[in-house]
């Protein structure tokens, strides 16, 4: 096996800004300090190559030094830490209605996906859509007038 080193073209301090929430968590939870494999920053760079590469975990996780199972659990941990930082949609709107924007554009479509088993008290399937005859999650955009994003479910 060869090994080579690589950058990723994220600024700084895009790591660092999902670094300090990383850290907060772990103090939040109660994690002792030095008892994970991997520190913070190194987290969120597995976090954010994920997301720039579309790599796979077991390959972020062997480059990392990490077993897939703690690649899954760090890259999930890092997914939900992002998730905390957007404001929900009742605050997108106060903003809107605040700064005087009048209308707002809302948008949605179905991401497919491969089947994730489950059903409902009714028996339907949630990841189902009738409208589209396909498994998949719904995705909602809102946007300004001039099209400026504001929000994604």
């Amino acid at each position: 096996m060869v090994t080579y080193a690589a950058t990723l073209d994220v600024p700084r301090h895009i790591v660092e800004f999902l670094a300090r929430p990383l850290a907060t968590q772990r103090r939040r939870i109660g994690t002792p300090r030095d008892s994970r494999a991997l520190g913070p920053f190194r987290q969120a760079v597995l976090v954010l190559r994920w997301f720039r590469e579309r790599g796979c975990v077991h390959c972020l996780a062997r480059d990392t030094g990490v077993s897939q199972a703690v690649g899954y659990r760090y890259l999930h941990e890092g997914i939900d830490v992002l998730a905390d930082q957007a404001p929900g949609l009742h605050a997108i709107l106060k903003v809107c209605q605040e700064s005087g924007i009048t209308h707002v554009i809302l948008e949605g479509t179905l991401i497919e996906c491969d089947r994730v088993a489950g059903v409902r008290e009714n028996g339907t399937d949630p990841w189902f859509s009738q409208k589209h005859k396909a498994f998949g999650g719904n995705v909602q955009f809102l946007a300004a007038p001039d099209g400026t994003r504001l929000w994604v479910s």
